[in-house]
């Protein structure tokens, strides 16, 4: 406590201070004190222009040690708090011998904490740091924190080491958001000694990551979470890094709904006697059963000598039970009979309900599948990429057999039937020269586009080859089926104008058969063989002896000639062929 004649303080005084007018008396006695070591301004509220105005003196305070600016901006807008608090924090960052910072109790949210950020990121001398009941929320306690860490680094590139002892962040409604920079920030300043962190609605993963931070202080004297939600998962993660924390004297985890299972696994590590330093153990209303609280007694008994003050009223017990028996001989063993506090609100009766063993043993049911599903999942990812191909026959249901049977097709020869064999024999006597050269463009075709595939189109060949194989399919059944229906199809198409498509063939050889099946055939002329007219870039074969009204009727009318099942069949027998190639 530093000399009183060094200590200004106008706290509870309720003053209303907005202007330079309003404060100058105050600031007339503050310029007075040389050697100023203390401001406490609490229980009074300041304007921007006030603050100003007290900042400009500040700057020349250079022997300030604590700055107590808690409870400063009561009634105030909050378009006023952030000019008003960059103004005070900023007169500050300069001051060498500056211990602490008091920001408590003034409600100005997450938008107010960037005018603390260059304060925090540059002041290297300050150890304690209040921000209690500031209403953070996710984003403010993000701010502060990545400050923080900032910080820590400014520092590292300088060779030196973090000042900072204690960070008080209470009742800001972190939650989890925040927890894993809090978490990077305490392990970045390893030398703290005092943590408090309670009623914040961090829940368990958020206490897993706030924990595995603190492990990297070894100093730790005081952790205090206490109305936050630990369940099993937080619980473990505080009783694996008890051991790292010998200094350890209060810790606080009331109201942090440990659980049975929670509760044995943290009184079990310290029955394991890495935290005899421990002065203070509050675990009220943390759903501890008589087991949990057995387990308490025998760490006392062993190991707990320094234990003092013990709180554990609102658990699963009665105050005649064994358990509390046990509590209570261990702390007379240690001559600290007081220690225990009152025991009015226990619960005896008190068991977990179904629910909430649920919900404990899903939490620890997917902790354990996020640990198993992480190697899990790289190795899906690393087939994936290895192994793309399959990847697409799986996609597009091609099966082995399949393929194997598309190969065994190309190699067998099937007898024609007899009304096929005529089909064939009476359209190849009309066949004109088009099909001919259609048959090896399409044949060309096929073998170019499918020596283009390359491992980026390995999918596309696939599909290509489910499509062959329909397609061969469909040109086996053409070429089954019987000769009258082939001719009674074509006679009655001859009245029906059809466009001409372009296909690719091999991407998509299928859409071939589909259009020949589903459209009406081409009429087919039965004289003069081979005379050829040219329609639309196309050649169509032109009936002998027609007139020239006649021939320009035909022009109108005339639709390509129809490919034979067996010359489709040899052009898909090509495509195959080339796309087999490919996949060897």
């Amino acid at each position: 406590m530093s000399d009183s004649t060094r200590v200004f303080s106008i706290v509870g005084k309720n003053l209303k201070l907005n202007t330079k007018a309003d404060i100058q008396p105050h600031l007339d006695e503050l310029e007075k004190i040389a050697d100023l070591e203390e401001i406490h301004l609490g229980g009074n509220t300041l304007g921007v222009e006030a603050c100003q105005a007290l900042a400009d003196v500040l700057k020349s305070k250079t022997t300030l040690k604590v700055a107590d600016f808690a409870d400063i901006f009561t009634g105030r807008l909050i378009t006023e708090i952030p000019d008003a608090l960059r103004a005070l924090c900023d007169a500050l960052i300069n001051n060498t011998n500056l211990v602490e910072l008091n920001l408590s109790d003034n409600a100005f949210g997450g938008r107010s904490a960037e005018p603390m950020v260059n304060f925090l990121k540059n002041n290297h001398s300050f150890s304690v740091l209040k921000l209690n009941n500031n209403g953070l929320g996710v984003t403010g306690g993000t701010i502060v924190a990545e400050a923080l860490i900032e910080a820590a680094e400014n520092l590292k590139a300088k060779g030196l080491e973090s000042k900072l002892r204690t960070v008080i962040c209470g009742r800001n409604r972190l939650e989890n958001g925040s927890a894993p920079v809090w978490a990077k920030a305490y392990a970045a300043h390893g030398g703290l000694v005092e943590v408090r962190m309670f009623q914040n609605g961090i829940r368990m993963e958020g206490i897993e990551a706030i924990s595995k931070g603190l492990a990297s202080c070894p100093n730790l004297e005081v952790l205090d979470l206490q109305d936050n939600t630990a369940t099993l998962r937080g619980s473990r993660a505080i009783a694996a890094c008890l051991p790292k924390w010998p200094q350890l004297k209060t810790l606080n985890l009331s109201d942090c709904l440990l659980k049975p299972k929670g509760g044995a696994l943290v009184f079990g590590a310290l029955a394991n006697g890495s935290n005899k330093a421990l002065e203070t153990i509050q675990v009220q209303y943390c759903d501890l059963d008589r087991k949990a609280l057995d387990q308490l007694g025998s760490a006392i008994d062993l190991h707990l000598t320094s234990l003092t003050k013990l709180e554990i009223n609102g658990n699963w017990a009665d105050e005649e039970d064994e358990c509390i028996e046990k509590i209570k001989n261990a702390l007379a063993k240690h001559d600290h009979e007081d220690a225990l506090d009152e025991l009015d609100e226990m619960d005896p009766e008190g068991e977990e309900d179904e629910e909430d063993a649920e919900e404990e043993g899903e939490d620890e049911t997917a902790e354990e599948e996020e640990d198993k599903e992480a190697p899990a999942t790289a190795a899906a990812a690393k087939a994936d990429e290895t192994d793309e191909l399959a990847n697409a026959l799986a996609q597009s249901k091609i099966t082995d057999q399949q393929i194997e049977a598309v190969k065994t097709q190309d190699t067998t020869t099937e007898p024609a039937t007899e009304a096929a064999q005529q089909t064939e024999s009476t359209l190849a006597d009309t066949e004109p020269v088009a099909v001919t050269q259609h048959d090896a463009t399409y044949q060309n075709t096929a073998e170019k586009e499918a020596q283009s595939q390359t491992g980026a189109d390995a999918a596309v060949v696939v599909d290509s080859v489910a499509a062959v194989a329909a397609a061969d399919a469909d040109a086996d059944a053409d070429a089954d089926a019987p000769a009258t229906d082939a001719v009674a199809t074509e006679t009655s198409a001859a009245e029906t104008h059809v466009e001409p498509q372009v296909v690719d063939p091999v991407v998509a050889p299928a859409a071939v058969d589909a259009t020949a099946a589903s459209a009406p055939s081409a009429a087919v002329p039965t004289t003069a063989p081979g005379e050829t007219v040219d329609l639309s870039d196309e050649l169509y074969t032109k009936p002998a002896g027609t007139s020239a009204d006649a021939d320009a009727e035909t022009k109108a009318s005339a639709v390509p000639t129809a490919e034979s099942p067996k010359t489709k069949k040899r052009g898909f027998r090509a495509a195959w062929s080339a796309i087999r190639e490919l996949l060897k």
